[in-house]
């Protein structure tokens, strides 16, 4: 798939639009759970914190004592992550727990209110970051009023570590529904372009002759540029139509001068200059057969293909056109050959196929020693005209095609057959080849144009 592809440019916006919101999105999600465990985490330290301070007591001598501590488990157990110390004013006194081992907290300088209570990142054990909640309160013993700090903290790689798992679980999660977008925006483009390849089909239908218009049913977006060139093809079914009438008026107006040139060459022969006659029935030839030429080609421009129906069976076609050369003096002496499929039926108009067949056939009978050919296949399908005389150097091919190209230089005719051939073929999307045959002279293969090279056509005709 090229980049030039509406498609790939489609999908490929798609897919970086996907990829990039699917990435916002998940650094969000990623930093809303690390917010939610941020809370979570201070809301278990402030339910630590008021258990703590129930249990802080001054004895008589103003002496601090923890006469119930919290209940969770991981206070005791050292190093476990979370911990919590209790100190007076003065930190003469400092109570601590068990988790913290023989490091304390180092809490910053910071003096909350009775009821206040305030949060800090510190240093704690091992250099780990932890999150502390801290309260300060006073206490009476007797006369004597003591101020207590307490400060429940906890490790925060804890909460990295949750997040971490998080965002885990959630690049795989966001992987596969990328995945399920991805293939969901493929059928979402080709439902999108569906319309498009509808207009191609109609397009390769409009050149197949098959059809007039492109399909009008199609979506708003594109109805306009259908409108559009349905108006263009009818414009130029106009103009075609108005060339073909003066190509046939041109064309026709040349058949009096050309009638009166042939009568005064008989007069001149009737008068014995025979010599200038010839010459005269010369070029009144070549332009008739140039007339002609374009009497045929007008009429196949927008005439049989336009239509799409055309169809002639091939077998009693080629049984008139070789009856009529055989009667010629050329094809006097040869001997046809034909290998023919019985029921075999062209998408040609029978004219267009006529003078395909009959320009190839001449061609043939007029070089051919003794034997001429003709053989046809239906499956690739494919015809094929083969002689037996000298055949057409490869290096001459070109010039044989070209219109008025000719090897043969006296003898008759303006080298305009295979020319007219190759015009009429190329307006039905066929192809002519030129090989050198087994029987010694040259090949015509003609067929549609799908790819199947001549020699291989020749060979499943042949066979």
């Amino acid at each position: 798939m090229r980049w030039a592809s509406l498609r790939l440019r489609l999908v490929a916006g798609g897919m970086i639009a996907i990829l990039v919101a699917l990435g916002v999105a998940g650094a969000g999600l990623v930093l809303l759970f690390q917010r939610h465990v941020s809370r979570t985490m201070a809301a278990d330290l402030d339910v630590h914190l008021m258990q703590l301070l129930a249990g802080i007591e001054v004895g008589p001598d103003g002496r601090l004592v923890m006469t119930r501590q919290p209940a969770d488990p991981r206070f005791e157990e050292p190093l476990s992550g979370l911990y919590w110390q209790v100190s007076d004013d003065d930190r003469d006194q400092m109570l601590r727990s068990r988790s913290l081992w023989d490091t304390m907290l180092r809490l910053p300088a910071d003096e909350p209110g009775p009821s206040e209570v305030h949060q800090h990142e510190v240093d704690g054990p091992g250099g780990a970051r932890v999150l502390v909640t801290e309260r300060s309160v006073s206490m009476t013993a007797g006369d004597r009023r003591v101020r207590v700090r307490a400060a429940v903290g906890s490790d925060l790689s804890r909460a990295a570590v949750a997040v971490r798992a998080f965002a885990k679980d959630l690049s795989v999660a966001l992987g596969l529904l990328a995945f399920v977008l991805a293939i969901a925006t493929s059928i979402q483009v080709s439902l999108g372009l569906r319309p498009l390849a509808q207009l191609r089909r109609g397009v390769s239908e409009i050149r197949a002759g098959r059809r007039k218009h492109l399909p009008t049913g199609v979506p708003s977006e594109v109805e306009s540029l259908v409108e559009e060139v349905n108006a263009l093809l009818d414009a130029q079914e106009r103009e075609i139509v108005r060339s073909r009438g003066r190509a046939a008026d041109l064309a026709h107006g040349f058949k009096t001068p050309l009638a009166a040139l042939m009568a005064d060459a008989a007069r001149l022969r009737e008068r014995g200059d025979g010599k200038m006659a010839q010459d005269i029935e010369a070029v009144a030839d070549a332009m008739s057969r140039q007339v002609d030429r374009e009497l045929a080609l007008a009429r196949l421009r927008g005439g049989a293909r336009s239509t799409g129906t055309a169809v002639t069976e091939l077998a009693p076609l080629l049984t008139s056109i070789l009856t009529t050369l055989a009667r010629t003096p050329s094809g006097n002496g040869i001997r046809f050959e034909r290998s023919i499929p019985e029921g075999l039926r062209l998408p040609v108009d029978r004219a267009d196929l006529a003078e395909v067949l009959g320009n190839l056939l001449e061609n043939a009978v007029r070089h051919a020693r003794a034997q001429v050919r003709v053989a046809a296949v239906a499956d690739p399908l494919a015809i094929v005209v083969e002689d037996d005389g000298e055949g057409i150097p490869e290096s001459q091919i070109a010039r044989v095609l070209a219109r008025g190209g000719r090897l043969d230089e006296q003898g008759p005719g303006a080298g305009l057959g295979l020319s007219i051939a190759r015009d009429v073929l190329e307006a039905y999307g066929w192809r002519l080849q030129i090989t050198r045959s087994d029987l010694g002279g040259a090949s015509v293969t003609i067929g549609p144009d799908t790819g199947l090279d001549s020699r291989a056509r020749r060979e499943r005709a042949t066979a």
